[in-house]
């Protein structure tokens, strides 16, 4: 008798942080798994989430060149014919005054956070829509302000989520839900990778535990929730004034804490 089939998800930057966290869940839910990352440390993170008892497939790929893209599509193809959920969680920050920095900088993070999110999507949409399956796209509170000294990110990620609202009611009709997840600051490596170790950012002190976003994330992406912020109640009220607050207002608090050199010396 053939192996029963379990449903697969891919999640992209899969290897740490919340995507990682999210891959724990997915595991612990029964999907088998395909996780990618840049770096190496994506086989080991494989190796460990088999505890959960699934299949994990690792694709070291760097998604921001499109022959990165084509590797993790090509590799997705070949193991099999359904993707029941697409996690797009893979992406950068870059730290400093947009002049400061060379130009190729801001354009590896669009094409990382901007340019695979589109390719992915075309990609891989109609795998999922053929299950009937859900997608979740790991957006930022960044989308909801500018962002200077992280100048590019903000817009970035401003787009992934007014992208991921525009192809849900496209696909309304397919059967597939489209979830938007919008973290606030977290404890990872995201802003020390991003340069930002002298920022109030260098701290992950008060942020939020990337398994709680997590969490939140998935049991939003399973109720086919359409949208949400992740984080505890100091993140949901800073998103809820971000409604409120004029962007010039949000400008000058993020530069605050963004700015090089504003973390408070102990």
């Amino acid at each position: 008798m053939d192996e029963l089939l379990k449903p697969r998800a891919l999640i992209t930057g899969g290897s740490a942080g919340i995507g990682l966290e999210l891959a724990k869940l997915l595991a612990a839910q029964g999907y088998d798994l395909l996780i990618s990352g840049a770096s190496g440390r994506v086989h080991q993170a494989a190796e460990d989430l088999r505890s959960y008892g699934g299949k994990v497939m690792a694709i070291q790929s760097d998604l921001s060149k499109s022959s990165g893209v084509d590797a993790l599509v090509e590799a997705i193809m070949q193991s099999g014919d359904t993707l029941d959920v697409l996690v797009l969680n893979a992406g950068i920050a870059v730290g400093g005054a947009f002049l400061d920095l060379p130009l190729e900088k801001h354009l590896h993070l669009l094409d990382l956070n901007i340019m695979s999110t589109v390719r992915l999507c075309h990609s891989l949409l109609p795998q999922v829509i053929a299950a009937k399956g859900k997608v979740l796209m790991v957006s930022s509170l960044s989308a909801t302000t500018p962002t200077p000294f992280e100048s590019v990110y903000g817009p970035s990620k401003a787009f992934m989520t007014s992208f991921g609202h525009g192809l849900r009611e496209e696909l309304r009709d397919t059967g597939i839900t489209v979830t938007l997840l919008h973290p606030g600051a977290t404890a990872t490596e995201f802003h020390a990778r991003a340069g930002m170790d002298t920022t109030a950012f260098g701290d992950n002190s008060w942020k939020n535990d990337p398994a709680l976003v997590a969490r939140q994330g998935f049991d939003a992406l399973m109720a086919g929730v359409t949208s949400l912020i992740g984080g505890d109640e100091a993140t949901q009220a800073a998103g809820r004034d971000h409604l409120v607050n004029s962007e010039e207002e949000k400008a000058r608090r993020h530069a605050e804490q963004a700015r090089p050199g504003s973390r408070p010396q102990s």
